[in-house]
């Protein structure tokens, strides 16, 4: 899998279909979770995109300190389906710390992550903040990383 950083502005109109389509497919279909994806956010966000060749099959949106919590986050952490298994979820999430370290100069990262990925995230150095809360229905935990 090759990875690419953009502002929304320089994403292209097949890249913005793209990841909002590979969104709408995990998080409201196959996660049956009716929800407003299009939060007006990712304008401010840094996307990240991960292809297997032509195919979107990982992505990230990333947030400086201040943007979306105190400390930069990174957010809408997602692997196509057909994609699953190869290592790619573990592979976007590296590529987007070290960009959050890279571009807003903080190792301090905070996600809301699903309940059932905590131990996904305690393997890249995130602990729990807090306690489990829903978020559109689904079990969610603060986590950060210092």
């Amino acid at each position: 899998m090759h990875t690419i950083a953009k502002t929304f502005d320089d994403l292209s109109t097949r890249e913005l279909y793209e990841f909002l389509q590979l969104r709408a497919a995990v998080f409201i279909v196959e996660q049956d979770c009716p929800y407003q994806d299009l939060d007006g956010k990712d304008q401010e966000a840094l996307h990240v995109l991960g292809k297997e060749g032509n195919l979107l099959v990982a992505y990230t949106r990333i947030f400086g300190p201040g943007a979306y919590f105190e400390e930069a986050s990174i957010g809408r952490v997602v692997t196509a389906e057909s994609a699953r298994g190869k290592g790619y979820g573990k592979q976007i999430m590296e590529v987007s710390i070290r960009t959050v370290e890279e571009r807003f100069r903080t190792r301090n990262i905070t996600l809301s992550a699903q309940s059932y990925l905590v131990n996904f995230y305690r393997e890249l150095g995130f602990v729990e903040t807090g306690e489990e809360y829903l978020e559109d229905g689904i079990p969610h935990i603060k986590m950060v990383r210092h």
